[in-house]
């Protein structure tokens, strides 16, 4: 590649980087100027100017879920974020979960991503061992879906059932009532340890109009469940606010009183996970942008890639002559030790297979990686799954060189895995080599992805031309009657769907990766993403018996 080639390509991605960038900047707008008007005249603050009032000064707020319902919705509208925001971010020295209905957005519906991306953030601040601070603001259920809302496993009532499971393994959750909080919602604030209401904001089972077609009866929403109500009648509220800032200054003061809170020193602020002296990366994380390219065709060294996030000297890499397909090491980010397994994209030639292309699986790769998981488990180290992976070696010598039952080793361990494990995709993802490389579906703690990544069961080009060929024998068949040029134009068609549906914006929107993240702040973000996985888990637990009421 000539130097204005390699130039012109680098320039193509930050392009793209660019692009994403701003569309998030958009989606962080929510249900943009009329409803942050809406949400004043209410006399309510919007979810974001609640962020900033809660959050520690200054503290970085790393933002899960932002693309969730991306273009998923378009027949109801625009629902930016699936109108929540979730994120970790500092409360008075203490990560917190943070889980905040916005209000601007469908008056804080819940959608089926909703659902799920609240579910998510659950199951991350359970696993991380995080307080939860929810910021209640939603009309509830999304009637017009309640079909694919309400009854599933992995639906709304799976929130209220989180609830409780984290409330029983010692983990604090805080509910703010500011706004809506109706219906089923109604159990989350008082499923949690502590709650706060503020003036204005109700909290029933049913609304009035549903009262009133119910029994018959006629009563306002103050009356019914509004915040003077419980916290002077019900008991339900434990504290009552006049209005948004005292309400989040309250939390705040709450947060405060944790153990956890005293011992990083009277809840001073805290950058987590950040190491003073720590050695830093022996490359610029700018060089990322020179190394690989926006189409995922360009072939780098891994090594590189790693000398941009690890510090300086710290590798130690496993098993370096064998299995070179995947790159193995020991490595420290921070300071912090940690295991990592990286598809290798350069073509390499080993002694017993001869050469092997980037990216791909083999048995040697898989055998070495699934040796080195295991090792990670024993000396509990957490693991970094660096993907860019066209999937398992298929063919012949393949097939007899045992690649199922080496694949098979490869996902058995990863599955067992006890230890902390986070996900980096950063170009492609793609068939069982997703399952191999610790995807969605093998539990890591979180899941982030480059503006580069593609998602599918296999490549748009390898997709369409299975296609065609399945068809074409059909056709030859006789089992249907098409013209080449209608097999030919479906072809296209698949090809087109399957570059629609690669696209990481897509398998962002649906929840398959936690955040599209810039490259050149993955070790940033890796540095406090390692903080959070680190923090141990309650060891006491408080338990009643039967209550008699």
């Amino acid at each position: 590649m000539t130097h204005s080639s390699a130039s012109s390509s680098s320039e193509i991605l930050r392009a793209h980087c660019a692009a994403i960038a701003k569309e998030e900047a958009a989606l962080r707008e929510g249900g943009g100027r009329a409803g942050h008007e809406r949400q004043r005249k209410m006399g309510r603050l919007p979810v974001r100017q609640r962020l900033s009032h809660l959050l520690d000064k200054d503290a970085q707020f790393f933002e899960i879920g932002l693309w969730a319902a991306y273009r998923m919705y378009e027949q109801w509208g625009k629902i930016p974020a699936a109108g929540v925001v979730t994120g970790i971010g500092n409360v008075a020295g203490v990560p917190c979960m943070i889980v905040a209905n916005d209000g601007t957005v469908k008056a804080g519906a819940f959608f089926p991503q909703t659902t799920k991306k609240v579910i998510r953030a659950q199951r991350i601040a359970f696993e991380c061992a995080l307080p939860i601070i929810y910021l209640v603001d939603s009309a509830g259920v999304f009637l017009p879906m309640q079909d694919e809302i309400f009854p599933d496993e992995d639906d709304f009532g799976r929130i209220f059932r989180n609830n409780s499971v984290i409330s029983a393994a010692g983990i604090p959750q805080f509910a703010a009532i500011m706004g809506n909080c109706v219906a089923g919602g109604a159990y989350l604030p008082v499923l949690c340890d502590k709650i706060l209401m503020t003036k204005g904001s109700g909290l029933y089972l049913a609304g009035p109009s549903l009262v009133k077609a119910a029994i018959g009866q006629i009563v306002d929403a103050e009356e019914l469940g509004g915040a003077q109500m419980h916290a002077e009648i019900s008991g339900t509220v434990d504290f009552f606010e006049k209005d948004d800032p005292s309400c989040l200054t309250r939390v705040r003061s709450l947060v405060a009183l944790l153990p956890e809170a005293q011992v990083s020193g009277r809840a001073r602020p805290v950058r987590a996970g950040l190491a003073v002296g720590a050695p830093k990366p022996a490359k610029d994380s700018n060089t990322i942008y020179d190394l690989i390219s926006f189409d995922g065709r360009k072939n780098y060294d891994v090594r590189d890639l790693l000398a941009t996030i690890i510090a300086a000297n710290s590798m130690d890499e496993y098993k370096a002559d064998y299995g070179k397909t995947i790159v193995t090491a020991y490595a420290r980010i921070n300071g912090r030790p940690v295991g990592i397994v990286a598809n290798q994209r350069l073509q390499v030639r080993t002694k017993k297979e001869g050469i092997q292309m980037g990216g791909v699986i083999y048995s040697d790769s898989a055998d070495k990686a699934a040796r080195f998981v295991m090792d990670c488990n024993q000396t509990n180290l957490p693991i970094i799954f660096f993907q860019d992976v066209t999937g398992f070696m298929v063919g012949r010598d393949a097939e007899e060189s045992g690649i199922i039952r080496s694949g098979a080793k490869l996902v058995n361990a990863v599955s067992n895995s006890i230890v902390p494990k986070i996900t980096v995709v950063v170009g492609g993802s793609f068939g069982a080599g997703n399952y191999a490389m610790c995807g969605k579906a093998y539990d890591p703690r979180f899941i982030v992805a480059w503006p580069t990544a593609r998602y599918a069961v296999m490549g748009a080009a390898q997709a369409s031309d299975t296609v065609f060929a399945i068809l074409a024998r059909a056709r030859e068949r006789g089992d249907k009657k098409a013209a080449h040029e209608e097999l030919e134009e479906l072809r296209a068609k698949v090809k087109q769907s399957y570059e629609e549906q690669t696209d990481i914006r897509y398998g962002a929107a649906r929840g398959w990766v936690d955040a599209i993240i810039q490259p050149h702040e993955t070790r940033d973000i890796l540095i406090r993403l390692l903080g959070y996985v680190s923090r141990p888990m309650p060891k006491g637990h408080f338990h009643t018996g039967v209550i008699q009421v």
